[in-house]
């Protein structure tokens, strides 16, 4: 029993290919896919993405089903995962490459329809996702932009912001100021 959990059916530098050819792989596939698989999943984003990792668990591991290697793949692609990580997150033009720019879905409290073409959203989506910020529709937004991890972030136009402790101390200030000039 023991051997079989620690004995290596594949080598470890082929284990060590196969690991990080499929992280490069999905990485890349990611990435062309589209930012709105990353964060906005539907039923659909979620079907593909759990087979996506059944399907590339061979790949990762070909022969080998021994504990050691499982263990030793896990660890590599966390490694791996890592140092990419730190790498893009230090070099703006990798950042770039790898997790691709902020997109303007609204503008000016308009839809930016090519936008949603492009990253695949429908209306209803965007819709919802800036309910859940707080805005009751596009027309209020200053602009709606789709992130690069997924998530939209609204800017509200001035008008439709919520007051804050500033804008009622303000206001207060000037209430007081014309009950001054009322009194006088």
């Amino acid at each position: 029993m023991t051997h079989a959990l620690t004995h290596l059916d594949l080598s470890w530098l082929e284990k060590t290919i196969r690991t990080v050819a499929v992280y490069v792989t999905i990485a890349v596939l990611l990435r062309v896919a589209g930012k709105r698989d990353l964060a906005q999943l539907n039923t659909f984003d979620l079907v593909v993405m759990l087979l996506l990792s059944n399907v590339v668990q061979n790949a990762v591991i070909g022969n080998d089903t021994s504990l050691v290697g499982g263990l030793y793949g896990a660890a590599l692609l966390v490694a791996v995962n890592a140092v990419v990580v730190r790498v893009t997150a230090a070099n703006e033009n990798l950042q770039r490459i790898f997790e691709g720019t902020p997109t303007v879905l609204i503008d000016d409290g308009r839809y930016v329809d090519k936008a949603l073409r492009r990253e695949g959203l429908r209306r209803s989506d965007v819709d919802a996702a800036i309910r859940r910020q707080g805005a009751s529709d596009e027309s209020t937004l200053e602009k709606a932009t789709l992130d690069v991890g997924g998530t939209v972030v609204v800017d509200l136009k001035a008008e439709a912001r919520p007051a804050t402790k500033a804008d009622v101390a303000a206001l207060a200030v000037a209430i007081e100021r014309l009950e001054n000039r009322l009194s006088s």
